[in-house]
């Protein structure tokens, strides 16, 4: 990236944009940079191998002497995940997030054994300075306490950042502060970077009070059933509010799923949920009548080695389903996940248990994100300049920016752009800058970024058409061919009801070679290359499939004497 120009704000952003994930980015004046939250997203199902990927880091490496600190928004891992993996590679001077988030970033953190003593706790009264650049916050309403805003003024302007929100009016945690946003708004607002992932929907999004009401309505008509619920371990206020009603209706609660009890532990030691009281474990809640018990767990989206995917296939070790349970899915399907949840759902039925989802009939859920409407009020009330947004892929982002075309923002304000790009910003005037490379960063395992588009393919075609290696003895010496080669497969054949198959390859395996070999220039290297490319042609034109071809060339030097 080029040297910053001496009295230049730029936004860099590294990730949350072209998809709902890995939100990351940055604002830069003069040698002080601040980063914006550092998510990850799960890998889509070609990510064979593949545990979180990551946004790109490279900016923050080449400026690591710059960075001054890490603002977090709120505590989702699409905000929080990537901590531990920047720690690992970039030094970051502090990080400021809220109660909650610092908890769970404090948890994630004890967990990979990485020690950091600079992390801060920020309210809504917090004020910040870095050089120039004057930092406050004001709370929105999000599925997860603690969520905020961000206001970022340089002397070329002020950036503000939603987080993720939405504009819920009877919310079950403290209304957003709307009195602030509206300050902010009549101080001047420069930039607005806003939330896009419901900017599809329109009108405004469901209030948390409804999906309270309807839980409220399913205890009371299932008083004598035990009730399972799924939901995701994040949604802090809809777990509250499930304790509530489980204190009123006389039940304990048993949860299952290590990201569960994560989160309530945090949220009953943080004061967000109350009623610690009514936990009880796994054989306390057998012994219970089914009326008494509630059993919270994961699993809402139809992941195999959740809590709830066990429980659907009967192998779950503490817990068996009973003829009169009632399950309830108090979520919504991520998109990608409808096949899985309705896999489990599918099993439940099967086990002869009562199975509610969120239909339109029954709100047993609701988006934490703004719908068209409340984006609207956003805009109004922080009155921006210009849009950039954000959170969302294109058409989500493409449709945040005619939103605010129709609220007054003219269509060259508006900025819909891609991970890798910049704006900068001089004297209340943005304009597009320069692109740098906004690469996904996968990890597997323990390795960060050192799986490449090579392995991922290589993993692809052996899931797709396994896998077949050549055993090949020969005596480099002499240039000779010991035995015939010896073929064998994993997921490509079934060996035994392939077996002329198979003489096929081998003799063509066989021929490949003996002609290598008769050149005496040829190399293990020359033979390998030759055999995998001409025995993948081979097999491609016989079978339609292309598995991955593996030679292992043993050379064995034969002494005469001592055979003799």
């Amino acid at each position: 990236m080029k040297e910053n120009k001496p009295n230049e704000t730029k936004v860099v952003v590294l990730g949350g944009l072209g998809e709902v994930g890995k939100n990351m980015y940055c604002v830069m004046h003069k040698d002080d940079i601040i980063i914006i939250d550092a998510g990850i997203s799960f890998p889509e199902n070609y990510l064979l191998g593949v545990d979180y990927v990551l946004p790109d880091f490279t900016f923050l490496k080449e400026n690591e002497d710059k960075i001054k600190a890490l603002l977090i928004t709120h505590g989702h891992e699409d905000h929080i995940g990537a901590i531990p993996f920047l720690l690992s590679q970039v030094n970051i001077p502090s990080i400021y997030a809220p109660n909650q988030a610092k908890e769970l970033i404090a948890v994630k953190l004890e967990d990979r054994n990485i020690r950091y003593d600079n992390l801060f706790v920020y309210t809504e009264e917090t004020k910040l300075n870095f050089g120039e650049i004057e930092i406050e916050f004001f709370r929105t309403t999000h599925s997860i306490p603690d969520s905020h805003g961000i206001s970022i003024k340089t002397p070329n302007g002020r950036i503000v950042t939603t987080g993720d929100f939405k504009l819920d009016l009877t919310p079950i945690g403290p209304m957003a502060d709307l009195y602030k946003m509206a300050m902010l708004g009549h101080d001047g607002v420069d930039l607005l970077i806003s939330d896009s992932t419901n900017a599809l929907n329109e009108g405004y999004s469901k209030s948390e009070s409804k999906v309270d009401g309807a839980l409220g309505e399913m205890f009371d008509r299932f008083k004598n059933n035990r009730i399972i619920i799924a939901t995701f371990a994040s949604n802090i206020y809809r777990l509250k509010h499930i304790f509530e009603t489980c204190y009123k209706h006389n039940r304990k609660i048993c949860i299952f799923g290590r990201s569960m009890e994560n989160n309530i532990n945090i949220s009953i030691k943080g004061g967000y949920i109350n009623h610690k009281e009514l936990l009880v474990s796994a054989e306390e809640a057998n012994n219970l009548k089914p009326n008494e018990v509630t059993i919270l767990c994961t699993g809402s989206q139809g992941e195999p080695l959740a809590a709830l995917s066990r429980i659907s296939d009967g192998t779950h070790r503490q817990i068996k389903l009973r003829p009169d349970d009632v399950v309830i899915f108090s979520s919504s399907a991520i998109p990608g996940n409808a096949l899985s949840i309705s896999k489990t759902i599918n099993k439940l039925y099967l086990k002869g248990v009562q199975v509610y989802t969120n239909t339109a009939l029954a709100d047993l859920h609701t988006s934490g994100h703004a719908n068209e409407d409340e984006l609207k009020l956003m805009i109004r009330l922080l009155n921006p300049k210009y849009l950039m947004p954000f959170h969302g892929d294109y058409r989500m982002l493409k449709k945040h920016a005619n939103i605010g075309i129709e609220c007054g923002i003219p269509k060259e304000n508006t900025f819909v752009i891609k991970n890798g790009d910049t704006l900068n910003l001089v004297n209340h005037q943005i304009s597009k800058g320069e692109s740098m490379p906004g690469e996904d960063i996968y990890v597997d395992g323990s390795r960060i970024g050192e799986i490449g588009g090579a392995v991922l393919k290589d993993r692809q075609m052996m899931a797709r058409d396994g896998i077949l290696v050549v055993i090949i003895n020969v005596d480099m010496k002499k240039h000779e061919l010991l035995i015939r080669p010896n073929i064998t497969t994993r997921g490509f054949i079934l060996i035994n009801e392939n077996e002329d198959l198979l003489r096929k390859i081998e003799d063509k395996a066989y021929e490949i070679i003996k002609k290598e070999l008769s050149d005496n220039r040829s190399t293990f290297a020359s033979i390998k290359s030759n055999l995998t490319n001409e025995l993948y042609l081979y097999i491609g034109n016989l079978t339609g499939r292309n598995p991955i071809v593996l030679p292992i060339i043993i050379d064995i030097k034969r002494d005469i004497k001592n055979e003799q």
